[in-house]
């Protein structure tokens, strides 16, 4: 892992630190591909007025290079740091694909093999475009951006400037606002009180809201969908009028019943895109400015669809003043909670609207039909623990891209789950009003039980547990299940799930306790036990950790310095990257996690760079930034293969 040559002479213009969404962008496309949660690159296309040329495209294109900043931006591998060049300092990355038509299903394969195409932000232009030709003339321009640099709101903005030139519809509007402008806009202490309410958010919300009434349990995949209704578009704006919100809140709030009214479960946690554009000025600027935020949903058992949309719009404008964050620094912070707390919090809905216009699309001789659903092929396929719900509303039809993972939905709840919600805008446009039932109108799964914080499966926790040296069995139930004389008298009267252990001499209740901690966001159920009962060695009981200042008598798990070969190398890293909360490599306690040691998600490419240079692999980025302890860690490093190097190439 190299650092990156200097800039040519002359072909930077200005540089300046990545700004706090930027960040956490740049962090993500470290992380391995099947595990990102936002796509890298986005994509999309606009249609070619005729009579334009393929040489007005690239003239269009060079014209919107030298305009927008972001264009004509890279940077750093290994430090959040970002170099705008001149507009002429690499080519157009533009290339030219002969197709017999420009039809829906040739624009989405030509769109998603070039969505594949990975870009490089830091040695090459953050995005590229593909000009699509049938009968040697250009039918539609493909652009595919990379979410470090250019969000989706910028790349809508980037495609109707395009058409607009390729129209000769007039002067484009003023753009006086580029990434590196923004970066005096950040207060601080606003970002640390959004931090705060982040964090508060997560501490109630309940975990595994949907799993237990998901599909099956040992899903082998995602499914992908998109949904297409004419009827209701009509039916979501009349509903909308009525309640005099806008559509984007209806249909999260539609969403929120659903949830509600299969689990019985009336708070959880939606992670809703924001545009963060709400000043004019930056409506037409080509940067990254969308973040989630932190939607907590409460509903009342019984309350009718006004009561629960009005309830979830208020939520969301509570949320949306909290949309300029700092997420490096909260994902540390949230790491640091999960593992304290001995759960991993996870929104239930991830919700994304698409709310500009699309009237540069290639456009579709039909109207687009109703209720008809597509699988969306996603490779990988691999389950993902949220429903994922991407609304546009365009070309007067309402889309619904669904992306669930099995154990949430299986194949036929899937496709189900739209025309579910389309129905049901049907039925609240026609009047009726549809309140929340007080019970689950799917049962749980077999096997899962309600504790405080959320719902866990017993079975995952005893298979974690079992997997500790020294650990001969385990069992693990609710304390209404487990014998009372196996209850110490002292215990109070919240429910608990007890886990039972026959262990090996040696074996002590920190040791399991930090075990489970280290499988949290492995495991998917997993809820750190709130009791152990160790046997044959006597019923010793303790408390697993709590937020600091709650309770006296938590358990605390002792410090321990490194002792493998392994640990001290992380811990040297550790040390090296580390903002001073570490004086020296012995002072690294392996028992904590990263974001115990005030590493943020910033660090972690130095981090992984400097672990390369001692000769270890074996960690992803992600690993890096979760809740594992730094001994679960370093087990998991492994030396790199001998490699002799390639001429010309120089060693890390």
């Amino acid at each position: 892992m190299n650092r990156l040559p200097a800039p040519p002479p002359g072909a930077g213009t200005r540089s300046g630190p990545l700004t706090w969404i930027q960040q956490w962008h740049w962090f993500e496309h470290t992380i391995p591909a099947p595990r990102r949660v936002n796509p890298t690159p986005l994509a999309d296309h606009c249609h070619v007025p005729p009579p334009a040329t393929v040489a007005d495209v690239h003239e269009a294109l060079a014209a919107l290079t030298a305009r927008h900043e972001a264009l004509r931006s890279t940077v750093d591998a290994l430090r959040p740091v970002q170099h705008v060049h001149r507009a002429d300092w690499a080519p157009l990355p533009v290339d030219h694909l002969d197709v017999p038509a420009v039809d829906a299903a040739t624009l989405a394969a030509a769109t998603a093999e070039l969505a594949a195409r990975p870009i490089d932000p830091a040695r090459t232009p953050p995005w590229r475009a593909r000009v699509l030709l049938a009968g040697g003339k250009p039918r539609a321009v493909l652009i595919a951006a990379h979410h470090l640099l250019i969000d989706g709101w910028a790349l809508a903005i980037l495609l109707g400037q395009l058409h607009q030139l390729l129209s000769g519809e007039g002067p484009l509007a003023v753009t006086s606002v580029h990434p590196l402008d923004v970066l005096a806009d950040q207060p601080l202490e606003r970002a640390r009180a959004a931090e705060r309410e982040w964090l508060l958010r997560l501490a109630g919300n309940p975990t595994g809201v949907l799993a237990p009434f998901g599909g099956a349990r040992d899903g082998g995949g995602r499914h992908r969908l998109q949904h297409r209704s004419a009827d209701a578009y009509d039916d979501l704006h009349r509903v909308a009028r009525r309640h005099r919100v806008s559509p984007e809140v209806v249909m999260l709030a539609a969403l929120a019943h659903f949830i509600a009214s299969r689990t019985g479960e009336h708070r959880f946690l939606a992670s809703v895109v924001v545009s963060n554009r709400a000043r004019a000025a930056l409506r037409e600027s080509v940067g990254v400015h969308a973040l989630t935020v932190p939607v907590q949903i409460d509903l009342r058992p019984g309350a009718g669809f006004g009561e629960v949309v009005a309830s979830v719009a208020a939520a969301s404008a509570a949320a949306y003043r909290h949309g300029r964050w700092r997420p490096a620094e909260l994902v540390a912070a949230q790491a640091r909670m999960d593992r304290r707390r001995g759960i991993v919090t996870v929104p239930t809905i991830e919700y994304n609207c698409y709310s500009w216009p699309r009237n540069y699309l290639v456009p579709t001789p039909d109207a687009p039909p109703d209720e008809a659903s597509s699988w969306i092929r996603s490779t990988p396929d691999e389950p993902c623990e949220t429903l994922y719900v991407d609304l546009a509303l365009d070309e007067g039809a309402v889309t619904l891209d669904v992306t669930v993972g099995d154990h949430l939905l299986d194949a036929e709840q899937a496709l189900a789950l739209p025309v579910r919600l389309c129905a049901f805008l049907r039925a609240l446009a026609d009047g009726a009003d549809r309140p929340l039932p007080a019970r689950p109108s799917a049962p749980a799964a077999p096997g899962w039980w309600r504790a405080p914080q959320g719902w866990v499966c017993p079975a995952e926790v005893e298979n974690v547990l079992r997997g500790h040296p020294g650990v001969r069995d385990a069992a693990v139930a609710p304390r209404e299940d487990t014998p009372q004389e196996d209850i110490p008298q002292e215990d109070d009267d919240e429910p608990h799930l007890v886990a039972q252990v026959r262990t090996a001499p040696g074996v002590t209740p920190s040791d399991l306790h930090r075990h489970v901690l280290d499988h949290l966001g492995e495991v998917p159920g997993l809820i750190a036990p709130g009791r152990y009962v160790l046997s044959p060695t006597g019923h010793k009981s303790t408390r697993a950790p709590d937020p600091p200042g709650s309770t006296p008598d938590i358990l605390r798990i002792p410090s321990r310095p490194p002792a493998t070969r392994t640990e001290r190398v992380l811990a040297a890293a550790v040390s090296a990257v580390g903002t001073g909360a570490v004086a020296s490599p012995d002072a690294v306690d392996m028992n904590r996690c990263l974001a115990d040691h005030g590493i943020t998600v910033v660090a972690v490419p130095r981090l992984l760079a400097l672990l390369h240079q001692f000769g270890f692999t074996g960690v992803a980025s992600d690993e890096l930034a979760g809740t594992a302890s730094l001994g679960h860690l370093a087990a998991a490093l492994e030396p790199l293969p001998p490699r002799a190097p390639r001429s010309g190439e120089a060693t890390p």
